[in-house]
Formats: structure tokens, C-alpha cells, sequence
């Protein structure tokens, strides 16, 4: 079982992972979301975790006993790491990276940030979901417990699922369509109909292909292209000849 241990201050804002996909996983035992509450370590008889920060500044910053006793509740931690905005941006990699461990400890930032003190003594990693600012580090770490827990075996319902996503294979997932065949004069692509399994892999391949090349090139760029993958998009976009060439490998 794969344990995700979060340290935070407000544990009921976790409802919304604890449904679905990942709160069946919970339910099941496939994995365990633990969360503690860093107010109950807290030796404050107001039962503050937060306070001034030294030198003077904006805010308030989250101080080191109640994380730190809280932090060492926890029976095995694993690995810690602390969502906030200096960390390095969440990719797909690093969510299959992060699948390897058995135990994930994140704790969840509030106010202005916290002491440095915590980050020196219990963090391993700092981790950011992007270059914007949120109200604390609730929402980040339910996207890293959405992200790692769909690698784990058994959490989807098809282990092959996640292989075929967006960002997986560092593509963009194709373009995807059910019942009707017609809807509104708007037609499902022949091909997809044919029955012909080689056609349509080479279809689902080469749409994935113009998808990231129209919506991600910075993927695409990233990733790198052969001179056969390139010709899907050329066939497709004949306009983007020259300007396909920065992307092959």
C-alpha cells in the first residue's frame, strides 16, 4: 500500500480526493491518504501555528514546533516534500518518479510561507504546480495525490489508461469521440469506424502529433520528431514545412 501523509492545517479540504478514481483506491486500500493536522502538535495555548516574522516583512509565517512534531508523528515519512512556488515545476516524469515510493509525506504551506528551519530539517524536495500563486499548499498536494496514485497499480480500472493520456508518452492525447456517429451534421472520423486496427493506431499517432505540434510545441520541441513523424504533420499542414524543421531529432 502506498501511503500519501499529509501534514496541513485545514485536512477538510481533502473531500474532493478522497471521491472518484483515487478515494475508490482509498476506500480499497490500494493506498492510504493520511492526513494530520498540524493544530493538534501545536504547544500554543491558542492553538496558533503561525507568527511574526523576524527582520519584519508581509504576513505571518508558519512556525517550526507544531510541523516538526507533527512531521514526527508519522511512523515512516519517506520521502518530504514541501509545495511551494521555489520548487521545481510538476511534470509527468516526476509524477512517475514519485510513484516509487512507498511513503509520501507533503506538507502543505500557508500564510506567507514558513520557517526555514523546517525546510533545513525535514524536507527532501520542494515541488511548485506552476508559476502562479494559490492560497496554500492543500490544492497542490491533491494534484500530486491525483497525479502519483493513477501510476499505482490497480488504482485505474484499465492499467493500460495512463499510458495512453496527455503528457504520458510526452504527446498530447488524440482527439476522441462516442456515440452518435453524427451529431449536428458533425461526423466521426471514418477511419475510426473502419475496423482496421493498423489505420487507426497510425491515426490515433499521427493526431497526437499535430495536437502537441498546434496546442504544446514546447513538448513537441522537447520530445523531438523523426523525419516519418514529421511527415504526419506536413500531410496535414503542408503551410508548416520549414517551420517543422527545429523539431526533428
Amino acid at each position: 500500500m502506498n501511503t500519501f501523509n499529509v501534514l496541513t492545517i485545514f485536512p477538510e479540504i481533502f473531500s474532493p480526493v478522497e471521491k472518484g478514481i483515487i478515494g475508490r483506491a482509498n476506500d480499497s486500500g490500494i493506498i492510504h491518504i493520511n492526513k494530520i493536522n498540524i493544530r493538534d502538535y501545536t504547544k500554543s495555548k491558542h492553538k496558533n501555528t503561525d507568527d511574526y516574522p523576524y527582520g519584519g516583512g508581509e504576513g505571518m509565517l508558519m512556525t517550526a514546533q507544531p510541523v516538526i512534531d507533527a512531521w514526527r508523528s508519522i511512523k515512516n515519512p519517506g520521502i518530504t516534500i514541501f509545495l511551494s512556488p521555489k520548487g521545481k515545476v510538476l511534470d509527468q516524469k516526476k509524477c512517475i518518479e514519485l510513484s516509487e515510493y512507498n511513503n509520501l509525506t507533503l506538507l502543505c504551506g500557508r500564510y506567507e510561507g514558513i520557517d526555514e528551519r523546517i525546510i533545513d530539517k525535514i524536507i527532501d524536495e520542494e515541488i511548485s504546480i506552476g508559476d502562479f500563486v494559490i492560497s496554500g499548499g492543500e490544492t497542490a498536494a491533491m494534484i500530486i495525490i491525483d497525479a502519483v496514485a493513477r501510476m499505482l497499480p490497480g488504482v485505474l480500472g484499465n492499467e493500460k489508461s495512463n499510458k495512453n493520456e496527455s503528457h504520458f508518452c510526452s504527446l498530447l492525447e488524440f482527439p476522441q469521440y462516442t456515440r452518435p456517429e453524427n451529431f449536428e451534421g458533425m461526423k466521426v472520423p471514418a477511419v475510426l469506424l473502419s475496423g482496421n486496427h493498423a489505420k487507426i493506431k497510425e491515426y490515433k499517432f499521427s493526431k497526437s502529433l499535430i495536437e502537441t505540434y498546434l496546442k504544446r510545441p514546447d513538448m513537441l520541441k522537447k520530445r523531438g520528431i523523426t523525419k516519418e513523424e514529421a511527415k504526419f504533420i506536413i500531410a496535414e499542414l503542408p503551410e508548416k514545412e520549414r517551420d517543422i524543421l527545429k523539431y526533428l531529432k
